[in-house]
């Protein structure tokens, strides 16, 4: 008898994760709400991947497994990593263009998992 090997579930909800985007979106309107839209696009992206079922504790093994399936690996971890700086940062720092790639990045990952059209 041969087992066959588990498949990952390839889909999501994408009204969900739809509905989730539109709201963190939301928090793009003032600089002060930047970082929490960074952080919840983090989250949103860290789910996704969780839901496809890619091996690892963490996002960033979870990025690393996945990173056949992603467009630009650089952009994902680009927008990863500035996330992980936004804890206790000033927002008067960030630039505009800094926020807006890395919500680029996190939008076109969850894209290429099929979480977002």
């Amino acid at each position: 008898m041969r087992l066959l090997p588990r498949r990952r579930s390839k889909r999501l909800n994408v009204k969900h994760f739809t509905e989730r985007w539109r709201a963190l979106q939301k928090h793009c309107a003032t600089r002060k709400t930047w970082p929490m839209a960074l952080t919840e696009a983090d989250a949103l992206l860290a789910k996704a991947l969780k839901q496809r079922r890619f091996k690892g504790k963490t996002t960033g093994e979870r990025l690393v497994a996945a990173q056949h399936e992603l467009g630009s690996n650089s952009a994902v971890w680009f927008s990863h990593k500035f996330c992980q700086r936004m804890d206790g940062v000033d927002v008067r720092t960030l630039k505009k263009k800094d926020v807006a790639e890395a919500l680029a990045g996190f939008r076109q990952a969850l894209r290429d998992l099929g979480a977002l059209e």
